[in-house]
């Protein structure tokens, strides 16, 4: 009998782990593709459509251009997952079976209990997401005045965070609009972790916008109108964002996985606590060692690779690929500008801006484009990226 795997999700995980499988396996084994979506977004671009809905189709791809003839796709939403039955539950339709799964679901925003974040910020988890963020500071700016300017706030200096004050600030300076942008961090520097030498090219680029960063002062509480801080005085705002952090999905809560909120912990091979589930993408807590693989576009891609031959290995009862992530440098977007850090296939130093990093943002999408579908189809996204 052919074997049934499954795969949950559209994201960088899930496109690309269906890549590597319809290559992999052959008639001894059926692939089942499940997502709440029938298309892949190009997640770290979503951003862009803060600024520009129009750019959506570009850093959209159909499921049906990535999916072979073969693939059964089922459009709906995963609710759990029960591993003794190997059964994932729909929220509509029927349970879809599985010999073999590889959740791939993404994550969801954390709020870490602070009170009203919830349920007075808007996220960036979805292209929705971002149309709603850009329909709200647009309908703010129409009521705004130049002596009274809308507020618009965006909680998390991260990755997120920055690229989406960034593209606010585009918003503004496009549409001549009546906006102060306001980057807000608990922790002392933006982009927390990283070396300060991207962090000191990130702040010059979001100042030089005219973001206003506010850092080393955690978020208490919100209210309708107003972000309350442990030290500082309330900010009032218009429209805010938070992009705070993430946890796993509300699915995997009942699933008996080892995890740790709701994020599956795994091997280094993908594999987790259960021999029939396989998990990579921000679903994972991918064991690395002592700092597991980062939660970013970056390590999902290249996990998919891996995962995908995995799941044929185990089928085939052959021996698992351990994966070792392989950090290939950063490149963050504000605006129509970016900066790059330590990029090793550029020769332009340790941090550089300017028109190669800004030419390397987009390829990197555009080869993520190119991967999944075509040149062709890349070609035509290239500037909207």
């Amino acid at each position: 009998m052919p074997e049934n795997v499954v795969v949950l999700g559209a994201g960088y995980a899930g496109a690309g782990t269906i890549k590597k499988l319809q290559s992999e396996l052959d008639d001894d084994a059926r692939i089942t593709w499940v997502s709440e979506t029938d298309y892949h977004l190009v997640l770290h671009e979503s951003h862009r459509v803060i600024r520009d809905p129009g750019v959506r189709s570009d850093i959209t791809v159909p499921v049906h251009d990535i999916a072979d003839p073969s693939t059964r796709f089922v459009q709906d939403t995963v609710t759990g997952l029960d591993t003794d039955d190997q059964v994932v539950s729909l929220a509509e339709g029927e349970d879809v079976d599985y010999d073999y799964v590889l959740v791939g679901l993404g994550s969801q925003t954390a709020y870490y209990g602070i009170p009203g974040l919830e349920e007075h910020s808007l996220t960036l988890k979805s292209l929705e997401d971002a149309l709603e963020i850009h329909d709200a500071i647009d309908a703010a700016s129409r009521e705004a005045t130049r002596g009274e300017p809308a507020q618009v706030v965006v909680g998390g200096a991260g990755l997120s965070g920055i690229q989406s004050a960034g593209e606010i600030a585009e918003f503004r300076d496009a549409n001549r609009a009546p906006i102060d942008v306001h980057l807000v961090e608990a922790l002392e520097e933006i982009f927390p972790g990283n070396d300060p030498e991207i962090q000191r090219e990130l702040r010059s680029l979001l100042e030089e916008a005219g973001v206003r960063i506010h850092t080393d002062d955690p978020i208490t509480e919100a209210e309708d109108g107003t972000i309350h801080f442990d030290e500082g005085e309330p900010l009032d705002y218009d429209v805010f964002v938070w992009t705070g952090g993430i946890t796993g999905q509300d699915a995997m809560e009942s699933a008996d996985l080892e995890n740790e909120h709701n994020r599956v912990t795994t091997e280094a091979n993908f594999r987790t606590s259960d021999d029939r589930v396989f998990a990579i993408g921000d679903s994972a807590i991918v064991d690395q060692g002592d700092v597991p693989a980062p939660p970013t576009a970056q390590a999902a891609w290249q996990a998919a690779e891996v995962a995908g031959e995995n799941i044929a290995r185990a089928i085939e009862n052959r021996p698992l690929l351990t994966w070792e992530y392989d950090d290939k440098g950063t490149v963050v977007s504000v605006g129509e500008k970016a900066v790059a850090h330590e990029v090793s296939m550029y020769p332009f130093g340790d941090t550089f801006g300017g028109f190669p990093a800004k030419n390397l943002k987009k390829l990197i999408a555009a080869r993520w484009i190119a991967d999944l579908t075509s040149w062709n189809r890349a070609r035509t996204a290239w500037s909207s990226l």
